[in-house]
């Protein structure tokens, strides 16, 4: 008998139940139902599947809907809309909401009940993700490699941490219309009345609403372009006007501006600093890297660094890094410091997460990666893209969807695509003779172009097409919004 009796003691350690507190959930469902109040102490971080009591969580949750309509939730109210042969032990779905009340004793402890019953069902969540990484581990299937494996549990954790859920599924329509009302009401309130993330450019803003989250948005050109300024201005430009905002549950979110994350492909953080330090204090970067800067312009640099320490850019400069390295960190910056915008420069240096001769397939599940993670991370993602020499054949420059490299999947899974364009760059490689009658006309052409730049947005879902004319210097590599002719001031000759 004794050893029976190890036995099964031993069989209930090793088979140890789910961590739960069905008393914690008993007492808030009560407190709700005395005083639906208490409901708002605990509604903006917790939701009905928390609950480990299947009963309990839709007693929460059609308390939650009745309450959220300005009605009425008690025992009497509520019994109508759940099943009345529903049994909850030996009792009555009736008798059970009516003790639940009567048991209740006050609502001031009904946030520490919520956070008790949010903090169970992470622990839970993390339970099954942990013994799903187990059997994964044991059975090894040949589709899924240790890479893959680490990637998709980071995936998982990270939606545990973002919402204490790691499931998919089915939303509501209502739930979706709710979202659409809040982004209004956020555009409604946010500076420059934006439905995005604001560029700094008003222009490019006031064609697009902003950068919007979960929009895959491609930004081409030919080298010489300007494009990597121009994301380089962008990034900045959010990040400076970055203001956070204090929510309900302690954690902050972006007011105005964001936190941006640079993946720079190409150049180092370095020199990345270095051509904004250049737009910002405009002193050529050629200058500040040879050291051709007197006094004055070496303290409006060390003016300008101390002021760029406290921005929120995050540079990672890593080369050749895979989509699932560049998921993992992207997932990792945002649960530690908090990430609104993500910008990549570029794509074709990127690889994708299996070796592949085929350029156009490995081009393809990079692009659906990131398409796929700016809407798991719910920020824009802003992907540099590199254009074919194609461009170069036409007499036209003026690039095309078409001229994409691999264009098959950046131009399918992109939200937004824009191309930069200067004609000043080719028409100063094209100046004919001094004497020739083409000078005239050329001359014309170049001045008209002579510090201009047009971004053409040439793919939009949910806004126009069109093209939008900005400033480029090209010693600062600055983008800016060009004054309008009705908003010059008035000239006297």
């Amino acid at each position: 008998m004794a050893e029976i009796a190890k036995i099964v003691a031993s069989a209930e350690e090793f088979y140890r139940s789910p961590p739960q507190n069905v008393e914690a959930e008993q007492a808030l469902l009560g407190a709700i139902l005395v005083n639906n109040d208490a409901f708002y102490r605990v509604s903006d971080f917790l939701e009905a599947e928390h609950f480990n009591d299947a009963t309990h969580s839709q007693i929460y949750k059609i308390a939650s809907e009745m309450i959220k309509a300005a009605k009425k939730a008690n025992p009497v109210t509520l019994k109508t809309f759940l099943p009345s042969d529903g049994k909850v032990g030996d009792m009555s779905i009736a008798h059970y909401l009516a003790r639940l009340a009567a048991e209740a004793t006050t609502i001031i402890n009904a946030e520490d009940y919520g956070r008790s019953i949010y903090d169970l069902a992470t622990r839970r969540s993390l339970i099954t993700i942990g013994e799903d990484m187990v059997n994964i581990a044991f059975d090894a299937p040949v589709d899924m490699p240790p890479a893959k494996q680490i990637e998709d549990a980071e995936r998982r954790l990270f939606e545990v941490a973002e919402t204490g859920r790691y499931d998919g599924g089915f939303h509501t329509f209502g739930d979706a219309v709710g979202t659409a009302i809040d982004m209004a009401s956020a555009a409604f309130q946010r500076d420059g009345h934006l439905s995005g993330v604001a560029t700094g450019l008003s222009t490019l803003d006031a064609r697009m609403g902003g950068l919007q989250p979960s929009d895959l948005i491609i930004l081409a050109g030919r080298p010489g372009m300007g494009k990597t300024s121009l994301a380089t201005n962008i990034g900045y430009n959010i990040a400076e006007a970055y203001e956070p905002e204090v929510q309900p549950d302690g954690t902050f979110k972006a007011k105005n501006g964001g936190i941006v994350g640079f993946f720079s492909l190409e150049m180092s953080s370095e020199q990345l600093a270095t051509r904004i330090i250049a737009e910002q204090t405009e002193i050529s970067s050629s200058k500040i890297r040879r050291g051709e800067i007197n006094e004055a312009e070496f303290e409006k640099i060390v003016g300008t660094s101390q002021i760029m320490h406290r921005i929120p850019l995050y540079i990672d400069q890593t080369g050749g890094i895979s989509i699932a390295q560049l998921a993992a960190r992207a997932r990792r910056l945002k649960r530690q410091r908090g990430l609104d915008v993500l910008i990549i420069d570029y794509i074709q240096l990127m690889q994708g997460n299996k070796k592949t001769d085929n350029r156009v397939q490995e081009i393809t599940e990079i692009t659906t990666g990131l398409k796929a993670l700016g809407k798991e991370l719910a920020v824009p993602i802003i992907a540099l893209s590199q254009l074919s020499r194609q461009v170069e054949n036409r007499d036209d420059k003026r690039p095309q969807l078409s001229d994409l490299r691999e264009s098959g999947s950046i131009e399918q899974d992109a939200d937004v695509v824009l191309f930069v364009y200067r004609e000043e760059y080719y028409l100063q490689n094209k100046e004919p003779d001094l004497g020739s009658s083409d000078y005239a006309d050329w001359k014309m052409k170049f001045d008209n172009s002579l510090g201009k730049a047009d971004v053409i947005i040439s793919k939009q879902r949910h806004g126009p097409t069109g093209t939008v004319s900005l400033g480029f210097t090209p010693e600062f590599t600055r983008f800016s919004d060009l004054a309008e002719d009705d908003h010059l001031p008035e000239r006297f000759e």
